[in-house]
C-alpha cells in the first residue's frame, strides 16, 4: 500500500465533506452535497437538484468506506441515501435512465461494501433499467423516457449494475454487444456518445470510454466468454493514445463535464485491479490503466489549490486550479444537462471527480483484492 495515496484520498474526502455536505432543509438524519462552493443562498437550501452528482457523492463515500471502514461514515452514507429520496420528491426514479443507473450502482456498492441496504430501491431501479431495453427501436436503453437517443452513458452504467445485481449477465452482455456493434469508432476505437434516429452522435467523451471499460471488465471477470477482454485491451490502448496526453486524462470543464474524468479514472482502476488473465495483452491493459490513473492523480494533486490545508481540484488536471468566488455565472440545468460555472472549480462535480481520482489512485496501489467484485 502506498501511504501517499491513502493520505491524499483522506484529504480529498475531508475537503468535499467539509465544504459541501449539509443537512437537507435542516432535517435531522439527512445530508446532501451543496452543488457549489462558495454556495449561494439557493444552493444552501438545495434549490437546484442534480440527481447524478449526488449519486456520485454516494459512490465516493462508499469508496472511502472501503478504504477505511468507519461507523461515522456508514451513518453519513445512510443520511445521503435517505436525503436523495426525499429531495427526489419521495421517489428513487426519475425520467433519465443514466441518472438511475448511477444511483443503482452506488446503492449496490453501499449494500455490498458498507452494509447499507435499500432492497426496495435496488429492486425498483433494476426494473426500470431492465424494462427500458428496446432493441426493436434501435437500442440499447434510451437516455431518458420517451426518447429515441440511445447512448453509452446510459447503457454502460446500467450494464455494469445488471452484471453485479441479480447476476443478469445475459442482459449485460447484450448491452455490451450493442455498444460494440453500434458505437465503436472504427478509426480511433473510442466509443461514440450514442445514436439517435439511426444517426451516430459522434462526440467521444472520456466517461463514455470509462463506462464501457467498466462493463467489459465486469463481464470478462464474471463470464468465461473470451470476447470481453480483447475489447478492454483495445479501448485502454485507445484511451491511452487519444484521451490522455502526456499520460493525464483530458478534462471536460465544469457542470456535468466535471464528473467525466473521475468516472473514467474509476473504471480504469477497475481494469487495473479486476481484469483477469495472464496474457501479455491482459498484463499490458492492467498496467496501462494503472499508469493513466496514477499520472492523472499526480498531476491533479500537483495542480491543486489548498484551502485551509485541504485540496481544491481543477477541472483540467494538467493545469493549475483556480480559486472560485461567490460571484459570476453558476452551473445551470439546460436541456437535460448541467452547464459549468464561470469558474468550474466552484462545481461539486469537479471536486467529486478529484476525490474519485484520489480513491482510484489508492485502489491501484492498495494491493490485491481492493474491489473483488466477482468474489464478494
Amino acid at each position: 500500500m502506498d501511504q501517499v495515496w491513502v493520505n491524499r484520498a483522506v484529504s480529498a474526502e475531508a475537503a468535499v465533506t467539509g465544504r459541501h455536505l449539509k443537512r437537507l432543509w435542516a432535517l435531522p438524519g439527512t445530508q446532501l452535497g451543496v452543488v457549489a462552493w462558495p454556495p449561494s443562498r439557493r444552493d444552501r437550501w438545495f434549490g437546484g437538484w442534480h440527481y447524478w452528482w449526488q449519486a456520485h457523492l454516494l459512490d465516493c463515500l462508499v469508496d472511502a468506506e472501503q478504504r477505511d471502514p468507519q461507523p461515522e461514515r456508514r451513518t453519513s452514507i445512510n443520511r445521503q441515501v435517505r436525503a436523495h429520496r426525499l429531495r427526489n420528491n419521495g421517489s428513487w426514479v426519475n425520467s433519465y435512465y443514466d441518472d438511475m443507473a448511477w444511483l443503482a450502482l452506488a446503492l449496490e456498492r453501499a449494500s455490498r461494501i458498507a452494509g447499507v441496504d435499500r432492497k426496495r430501491a435496488l429492486h425498483k431501479l433494476n426494473d426500470q433499467l431492465v424494462t427500458a431495453w428496446v432493441p426493436e427501436d434501435g437500442g440499447g436503453i434510451p437516455w431518458r423516457k420517451q426518447d429515441q437517443f440511445f447512448n453509452a452513458p446510459a447503457n454502460g452504467p446500467a450494464g455494469i449494475f445488471l452484471a453485479r445485481y441479480g447476476n443478469r449477465l445475459r442482459r449485460a452482455q447484450q448491452m455490451a454487444d450493442w455498444i460494440d456493434a453500434t458505437l465503436i469508432d472504427p478509426e480511433t476505437h473510442l466509443v461514440f456518445d450514442g445514436i439517435k434516429a439511426g444517426s451516430l452522435v459522434r462526440a467521444e467523451y472520456s466517461y463514455c470510454q470509462g463506462v464501457v471499460l467498466g462493463l467489459e471488465t465486469e463481464l470478462a471477470a464474471r463470464t468465461a466468454d473470451d470476447r470481453h477482454a480483447p475489447r478492454v485491451h483495445r479501448l485502454v490502448a485507445a484511451v491511452d493514445q487519444r484521451m490522455a496526453p502526456a499520460g493525464v486524462l483530458r478534462g471536460s470543464g465544469g457542470g456535468d463535464g466535471g464528473l467525466f474524468g473521475g468516472v473514467t479514472a474509476r473504471y480504469l482502476a477497475l481494469v487495473a485491479t479486476t481484469l483477469p488473465g495472464d496474457s501479455a495483452a491482459d498484463v499490458a491493459a492492467r498496467e496501462t490503466a494503472r499508469e493513466i490513473v496514477l499520472s492523472s492523480a499526480q498531476a491533479a494533486w500537483d495542480n491543486r489549490q489548498s484551502v485551509e490545508g485541504l485540496p481544491l481540484f481543477g477541472p483540467f488536471w494538467d493545469r493549475t486550479a483556480e480559486l472560485p468566488t461567490a460571484g459570476g455565472q453558476q452551473a445551470q440545468f439546460v436541456g437535460g444537462a448541467v452547464t459549468g460555472s464561470e469558474i468550474p472549480e466552484r462545481d461539486l462535480s469537479v471536486q467529486l471527480s478529484g476525490w474519485m481520482l484520489m480513491e482510484a489512485a489508492y485502489a491501484v496501489t492498495a494491493g490485491e483484492g481492493h474491489e473483488r467484485t466477482v468474489h464478494e
